[in-house]
């Protein structure tokens, strides 16, 4: 089970890849600000492998795992913000109205998320 768990880890660390890195490929790498499908996919992939990663954490024993309630609690807001932060910019690019600041409070919020999950022992 350990296998699995490790994949879901896994998983979750690319998701966080995919907004930070698809945030700043976007922003340094054109100068202009938007929100790419990548950083939408990423924050998508952030929440269902961090809610799959927490269940399997409370309820497999064998894992070893005692999670921290509220800074899960305040990942998973976190997250969500991210997320929704993407999904509102994505939608309103694809209409050909963009709005930089929906693209930097998903970068940066997911770049919070990072310290969180590094900084909260």
């Amino acid at each position: 089970m350990n296998l699995v768990y490790d994949l879901f880890v896994i998983a979750h660390l690319l998701g966080m890849a995919a907004i930070v890195g698809g945030y700043g490929a976007v922003y340094f790498g054109s100068g202009e600000a938007r929100v790419s499908e990548v950083m939408v996919w990423g924050a998508r992939a952030q929440i269902i492998t961090g809610i799959i990663l927490v269940g399997m954490a409370e309820s497999i024993d064998s894992l070893g795992k005692d999670p921290d309630h509220a800074k899960l609690g305040v990942k998973l807001v976190v997250a969500l913000a991210v997320a929704a932060a993407a999904e509102i910019g994505r939608g309103k690019a694809k209409r050909g109205e963009f709005v930089p600041a929906l693209t930097h409070v998903a970068g940066l919020l997911a770049i919070l998320n990072v310290v969180v999950a590094a900084a909260w022992n």
